[in-house]
């Protein structure tokens, strides 16, 4: 198989993504109606999105996205769609039933995905990624959409992920493995059902208020306990070096005792 082929055929996945993604935000345009800047985001996005997938399956080797990435894109897709929504809503008011369609779909489909490749030994480090990075930016996008209800320090919510990603660049110790815990699934999935339930107006204001108010706490609480773990960790592991480092440095510049350092003449 040439290389020719093996890019096309990579190709292929994020183009296919590209392309319904555009055609999803047509239909919304002709039916729900998308402003000018609405426009611009989901395109953006689609090209973002195609751009990375892209990038991605090149240093994975993978020819093609399989199944459960196929899911996936398609869970991708739709958020693509709610960003559009989203921004639309700056300017004017958007369909909530289509919006809330939309993100209940993505999140119904988050479970999917994962039974999806387990069940066609298609699991790989890239599918992982690509759906964290999936939710992660739809977590955002209603971030910013109830911010027009509760006020823009919902964005925190979105933002918390974005945030820990950019200190691990200048804390690379914030980057280490984290041990699996079932409370950290918990308070994620807590973050898409309460922006869902506030994005759709299910609650009086003020229970939605509270309820909002209470899952940015419970992250901020995971995000914290997770950031004190891997510092204890840095931690053991700098006091587990030093030793080492001492010993070669006291080597070099060791003399027996009582016995003074030589003079140059």
């Amino acid at each position: 198989m040439s290389i020719d082929t093996m890019t096309a055929r990579t190709e292929r996945g994020p183009l296919t993504g590209a392309v319904v993604q555009l055609v999803l935000m047509a239909a919304l345009a002709a039916t729900t109606g998308l402003s000018l800047a609405g426009w611009l985001a989901g395109a953006a996005y689609a090209v973002a999105l195609g751009l990375l997938l892209r990038g991605g399956m090149r240093r994975a080797g993978m020819r093609a996205l399989g199944p459960a990435n196929t899911v996936t894109l398609g869970r991708a897709t739709l958020v693509g769609a709610v960003t559009a929504l989203v921004v639309t809503s700056f300017q004017r008011p958007v369909s909530l039933p289509v919006l809330v369609a939309l993100v209940g779909v993505a999140l119904a489909l988050d479970g999917v995905d994962g039974q999806v490749a387990r069940r066609t030994n298609s699991t790989t480090a890239l599918g992982a990624r690509f759906d964290m990075e999936v939710d992660a930016f739809l977590i955002l996008v209603l971030s910013v959409f109830v911010a027009g209800t509760f006020g823009w320090w919902t964005v925190a919510i979105g933002a918390f992920r974005y945030v820990f990603v950019a200190a691990s660049w200048v804390a690379p110790w914030l980057d280490a493995a984290l041990p699996p815990r079932f409370s950290r699934k918990v308070v994620a999935a807590l973050q898409g059902v309460v922006l869902v339930v506030a994005t759709a107006s299910l609650l009086p204001e003020p229970v939605a208020l509270v309820a909002v108010a209470g899952a940015l706490i419970s992250l901020t609480w995971s995000f914290g306990r997770d950031v004190a773990w891997l510092w204890r960790t840095e931690r053991a592991r700098r006091a587990a070096v030093a030793p080492a480092r001492r010993v070669p440095a006291l080597a070099r510049g060791a003399r027996p005792a009582g016995r003074p350092a030589s003079v140059s003449a």
